[in-house]
C-alpha cells in the first residue's frame, strides 16, 4: 500500500516512529519538552473531531458521526465482517445530513454497502452546497435521493434504543448570513417523519481539545483552532509549532503537506539557532 510504502520510507530515513502514544494522556507536549529530551514540537493533529446535530436521540444506536462510519466501513474493512472484527450495522433506509463532500462520500459507501435508501437531507437549496459539483453529480448518479430544505429536529427510536425514524421541518430561504449564504428558516406546521435504519450526520469536524487542554499557554482563536504564523508555523509556545487543519480548520490535504513541509524548514532553521551563540555552534 502507498502508506505503508511512505512510512516505511520516512523509517529508513531515521525517522523514530512511536504508535499507541496519545499526547495528552500518556505524555504532555511539556513533558515532551522539558523532560524527555526533545527540542522541538510539530502539532499536525488535524480537526478531527466530529460535529453533531445537537438534537434528542442522537445516542440512539445505528447513529454515525461520518468519521465513525466512513473510518469503519474503508479503513477497519468493516465490509468484511466478521473476516475483520470491525462490525457496522448493514442499513436499509439511511439519512445523510450535509451537503459537503464528506456527505457525498458518506451516502454513497452507504448505497454500496446495501442501503435500499439513500437520503441527503440538507437545510438548504442545491445552489448552497459546499460540496463540489462533481460529487454532487456522482451521488444524484448512484441513486441518493436529495431531500433539500429539510432540517432534522429529533430522532425517534423503537422503544429498545435502536433508532426508527427522524423527525424534520421543512426550511426556506431569508436573507443571507454571515457565511453569504441565504440563512434556512422553519416553516411553521410542515413537521414530518422519515423511517430510516442509520443516520449520518456528516457535518464537517473541529479541533479535538484532549492535547489543546493541556497547553494552556498556547493561544487558540475563537473556533479552538491554534493560531500560528503562515510560513513558518510557530505558536506562541516556545519550541512549539503547527500545521495543517489544527491551524486552518478543516481544508485539503495538500494544504496541509505544503504546511508540512514549510513547518519542517522553520524547525530545522529553529534549531540552529537554538544552539548558536557568539562563540559559535553549542555541541548537544
Amino acid at each position: 500500500m502507498i502508506v505503508e510504502r511512505e512510512v516505511d520510507y520516512i523509517k529508513k530515513l531515521g525517522v523514530e516512529v512511536v504508535t499507541n502514544a496519545v499526547i495528552g494522556r500518556l505524555f504532555t507536549v511539556d513533558e515532551l519538552l522539558n523532560e524527555k529530551g526533545y527540542d522541538a514540537c510539530f502539532i499536525a493533529t488535524g480537526a478531527g473531531l466530529p460535529m453533531f446535530l445537537g438534537i434528542p436521540g442522537e445516542n440512539f444506536n445505528g447513529v454515525y458521526s461520518a468519521n465513525e462510519f466512513l473510518t469503519r466501513a474503508n479503513l477497519m474493512k468493516a465490509y468484511l465482517f466478521p473476516e475483520y472484527d470491525t462490525p457496522i450495522k448493514r442499513p436499509k433506509r439511511v439519512a445523510v445530513f450535509g451537503a459537503g463532500n464528506v456527505a457525498m462520500d458518506s451516502a454513497r459507501v452507504a448505497l454500496r454497502l446495501g442501503a435500499e435508501k439513500v437520503y441527503l437531507v440538507y437545510r438548504r437549496s442545491e445552489a448552497e452546497m459546499p460540496a463540489r459539483k462533481a460529487e454532487i453529480h456522482h451521488a444524484k448518479e448512484e441513486g441518493v435521493e436529495f431531500v433539500l430544505l429539510t432540517n432534522p429536529v429529533r430522532f425517534l427510536d423503537d422503544g429498545k434504543g435502536n433508532l426508527r425514524a427522524v423527525e424534520c421541518i421543512k426550511m426556506e430561504l431569508g436573507e443571507p448570513d454571515e457565511s453569504g449564504r441565504r440563512r434556512p428558516i422553519p416553516v411553521e406546521g410542515s413537521e414530518f417523519q422519515m423511517e430510516i435504519d442509520v443516520a449520518i450526520p456528516a457535518l464537517g469536524a473541529k479541533a479535538n481539545p484532549l492535547l489543546l487542554k493541556t497547553l494552556p499557554d498556547l493561544k487558540l482563536n475563537r473556533r479552538g483552532y491554534i493560531i500560528a504564523e503562515e510560513e513558518t508555523g510557530m505558536t506562541s509556545k516556545t519550541g512549539v509549532f503547527a500545521g495543517g487543519d489544527i491551524v486552518t480548520g478543516a481544508a485539503t490535504v495538500i494544504l496541509a503537506m505544503g504546511a508540512g513541509k514549510k513547518v519542517a524548514r522553520a524547525i530545522n532553521e529553529y534549531l540552529k539557532w537554538k544552539y548558536w551563540d557568539v562563540s559559535g555552534f553549542i555541541e548537544q
